[in-house]
């Protein structure tokens, strides 16, 4: 008989980080598992507070319920958890490691071989000028070839100085450089800044201007000199008519797909599609999972032939994450599979 259990987990960040909408110290998350005979399945729903769409009161209630009804299997589960992505993303890559093999290779390839690596960005947090030195250096010294720092919370001139020292050394065929803002610049000065920062020949810059202002958005997607990401933006938008409205109208350069925000990865593939369709670019970025999360957003990745570096390099940020064989080497994400997952934390 298939049974079902979550256990909630407080991650604790090794260093508190910075981001537009505060400073993070810990991130809540809820590990969903499977059982039936001797075999279980594991996967991961977290919430972004202030930020996931599912960030309710009734978020565990609704956590119940998927497991007093697992018997409904997963494609039924997760047509009935629309307004809860992050738990869709735990529901899907629960059944996915209950049916597979080995319970953590949820996508075998290459990369959970051990063979291949992912390329992925390293991030620099929000905070002072000397903080945000010092993270730049770390990264570059550990062999990242793409960094993507989040402006908005320092002065600009001096978050432009940062961006300047960084390319007075390293061309943009050395080191690729991505901002993301958040959503901190206002409608009427977000031109003047994209311009500014398009001088030092960066990649792309993240929702620079808050989610919700379609029009707005798609007048600075026209006029930028440089390109812009959509992240924030799509949050929320459930059905596959306003996604595709939603692309049309704004014509963005790209797209970031968070699977735990966006409806796990049956919803990452639709927006996929549709930016496939559009010729939009896209990547996928962790939204802080843990390892189990971000287990099977790698896997996921791999098998998806992106060519971008993606934003996975966030299983080193926990003093308690859960011990896996991910590992972070030479700007890459690496699966070992001499290390194998630790998962005495939990109540399996």
């Amino acid at each position: 008989m298939l049974t079902a259990q979550y256990q909630k987990h407080i991650l604790t960040f090794k260093r508190p980080s910075g981001t537009s909408r505060g400073v993070l110290k810990t991130k809540e998350t809820w590990f969903l598992i499977l059982k039936e005979k001797q075999r279980f399945g594991i996967g991961e729903c977290g919430i972004l507070r202030g930020l996931s769409i599912d960030d309710r009161p009734d978020y565990e209630e609704k956590l119940k319920w998927v497991c007093m009804n697992v018997h409904l299997g997963k494609e039924e589960l997760y047509q009935k958890l629309t307004e809860f992505p992050s738990i869709q993303f735990g529901v899907e890559t629960a059944f996915k490691s209950l049916e597979s093999e080995k319970p953590f290779e949820l996508y075998p390839s290459e990369f959970t071989r051990g063979n291949k690596s992912i390329a992925i960005n390293g991030l620099v947090w929000m905070g002072d000028k000397t903080f945000m030195k010092q993270q730049i250096a770390e990264k570059l010294e550990k062999g990242f070839s793409c960094i993507k720092m989040k402006i908005g919370a320092i002065d600009f001139t001096e978050e432009i100085t940062l961006l300047k020292s960084i390319r007075k050394e390293f061309s943009p065929s050395e080191v690729e450089l991505r901002v993301d803002a958040n959503g901190a610049f206002s409608s009427s000065e977000a031109l003047e800044k994209l311009k500014i920062l398009s001088e030092l020949q960066l990649h792309s810059i993240e929702q620079p201007i808050k989610h919700g202002q379609w029009e707005e958005m798609a007048q600075l997607c026209e006029a930028t000199p440089l390109p812009i990401a959509l992240d924030e933006e799509l949050i929320g938008v459930f059905s596959e008519e306003k996604k595709k409205q939603l692309l049309q109208i704004i014509k963005p350069q790209y797209i970031i797909l968070k699977p735990s925000l966006i409806g796990g990865l049956e919803g990452s593939d639709i927006w996929i599609a549709l930016a496939e369709e559009n010729n939009i670019g896209w990547w996928v970025t962790s939204a802080l999972e843990s390892n189990v999360g971000l287990n099977a957003i790698s896997q996921y990745i791999f098998i998806k032939n992106s060519k971008l570096p993606q934003g996975l390099g966030t299983g080193n940020l926990y003093k308690n994450n859960i011990p896996s064989p991910l590992k972070v080497e030479q700007g890459a994400l690496a699966y070992k599979q001499s290390i194998g997952w630790d998962l005495s934390s939990l109540n399996l």
